[in-house]
């Protein structure tokens, strides 16, 4: 199972392959995509992305995971969350969004098992 290409990108929009749905926030996987709700676990943009927050995407097997900080790079990932990634076996590219999508839909096109978390504003 291929991960889905981020299909478009901008301010606040993201649409990946196979979804219908207009992300603001959204993490995908090997076979699927969702919204990221930081609701879910507290995340704000200061410390930033938890290992919570990739926790679902590690599960579906990837090996390697983008994080899209934001077009202004505002979201943090603290030190934390890549050393969780790095033990488990992960590799993590932490990017300003524009470029992490160009980044993840470039892995994709690679066909490696690539996950991504991305936040479309700030």
């Amino acid at each position: 199972m291929s991960s889905p290409e981020i299909a478009s990108l901008s301010w606040g929009q993201m649409k990946v392959q196979g979804s219908t749905k207009i992300y603001k926030d959204c993490k995908v996987w090997p076979g699927g995509s969702r919204a990221w709700d930081w609701r879910e676990t507290g995340t704000e943009h200061s410390p930033g992305v938890q290992p919570a927050d990739v926790e679902e995407v590690v599960e579906k097997g990837v090996q390697i995971l983008v994080i899209g900080r934001g077009m202004s790079e505002a979201l943090k990932v603290p030190p934390s969350t890549v050393e969780y990634l790095k033990k488990k076996g992960i590799d993590v590219r932490v990017l300003q969004t524009e470029q992490a999508v160009k980044e993840y839909n470039a892995l994709v096109t690679q066909g490696i098992r690539v996950g991504g978390v991305f936040h479309s504003t700030c």
